[in-house]
């Protein structure tokens, strides 16, 4: 495979440098000259991370190797997507004037604009749009809400993938400083720390620690969490995972809601919150039972469900559970769409049909996070990276 994938790529970089030498040689040497330097530039850095994530021989899961592995997809996505955008409309030119010779110049000019926007979109979300963090102030109005959860603030997380912020400490400071500052009543993770295994966690912990809620923080287990994406782990591997990851998330804060409910006190008001796993991949997830999770006869005034995949919800919870409002992550909004306040798309929604925002069946509800981390690709192109700050108001 790896042998085949290199054939390609050198293929892709010849084609390519005779296109531009057929292209521009005849122009401005300037332009020319500079066109190759941009295109010898790109090849050295692909080549190079190529090189680095096959010749790597540490523990899989160390965040460098994580990150390298991202980094390199994200090269693919900015240099080789766009270089085969353009031999396939430079060489349909070619072919369409196979009896005549020669090219169709605007069809290669065409595919010359398409790479370099599509580069730059790449680029931008990369070193911009994976850090523009949005705060969505979300206020729910409950109709008979107990008085005691008036104005109760919740500040929703999910899906940080720890390894996205390897030597970018600064920035996951500033997501605890801005969680930090709505002073929430509580604080929930809707899960996926990690994208492969525990050691991605780094030091983490001690920052994630600092998040500070008044009644306290409380986080999931996600599908990436189990260990079921490390290369080759046995049951015995992934259970090991599971057990660091719960350690760590412990150390950095959180109250881990293993299938598992707890009850608060708020104001003399009760509200129930429980947890679920989440495990599998895709389009294999699984789901612990909500009903499972619930306390026995309990008397809770309000019930909050702490749930990874948002396509549980219409199956297990809306008019199978008397829970209130549940909370998911999971779908990134593929890290991909267009994020206003009057309108969302993303290719998220042909596999969710709850991907991002509040959402509402019978009189119960979901709010799905497009989490805070990266996963695959080292990019968000405008779906910005989302804290949530959900007040629940007496409707």
């Amino acid at each position: 495979m790896w042998l085949i994938s290199i054939i390609l790529l050198l293929f892709i970089e010849v084609l390519t440098f005779l296109i531009l030498k057929e292209h521009l040689s005849g122009r401005s040497k300037n332009i020319y000259y500079l066109s190759l330097s941009i295109n010898f530039f790109l090849s050295i850095w692909f080549w190079f991370m190529l090189i680095k994530v096959a010749l790597f021989r540490g523990f899989f899961d160390e965040p460098a190797h994580i990150t390298a592995i991202m980094n390199q997809m994200g090269l693919v996505c900015g240099i080789i997507f766009p270089r085969i955008v353009l031999i396939v409309l430079h060489y349909l030119g070619k072919l369409l004037k196979l009896r005549k010779g020669g090219y169709i110049p605007w069809l290669t000019r065409t595919g010359f604009i398409i790479a370099t926007l599509i580069s730059f979109a790449v680029a931008s979300a990369t070193f911009h749009g994976r850090y523009n963090l949005k705060k969505e102030n979300v206020v729910l109005r409950i109709n008979e809400l107990s008085p005691g959860l008036d104005g109760f603030k919740i500040v929703q997380i999910s899906d940080l993938h720890l390894s996205s912020f390897y030597k970018h400490d600064s920035f996951l400071k500033e997501i605890v400083d801005t969680i930090n500052a709505c002073r929430p009543d509580i604080i929930i993770n809707t899960g996926d720390f990690i994208t492969f295994g525990w050691r991605e966690f780094n030091s983490f912990d001690t920052i994630l620690s600092k998040e500070k809620s008044r009644y306290g923080n409380f986080a999931v287990l996600g599908n990436h969490d189990m260990g079921t994406y490390f290369p080759g782990a046995t049951e015995a591997d992934m259970q090991a995972i599971i057990n660091k990851v719960d350690t760590m998330m412990t150390a950095s804060g959180y109250r881990v809601l293993n299938n598992e409910s707890v009850m608060l006190d708020i104001r003399g008001s009760k509200l129930e919150i429980t947890g679920i796993r989440t495990s599998g991949r895709h389009f294999q997830i699984t789901e612990s039972d909500p009903l499972k999770a619930l306390l026995p006869n309990d008397t809770a005034d309000f019930k909050i469900l702490l749930s990874h995949d948002p396509n549980q919800w219409d199956r297990d919870v809306v008019g199978r559970t008397d829970i209130n409002l549940t909370f998911a992550g999971h779908t990134h909004g593929m890290q991909m769409g267009i994020v206003t306040n009057k309108f969302r798309w993303s290719p998220a929604q042909y596999f969710y049909s709850r991907w991002n925002g509040l959402y509402s069946k019978t009189g119960q509800y979901i709010y799905v996070n497009r989490g805070l981390g990266v996963l695959a690709v080292p990019f968000r192109i405008w779906m910005p990276p989302e804290i949530t700050v959900l007040t629940l108001i007496s409707g």
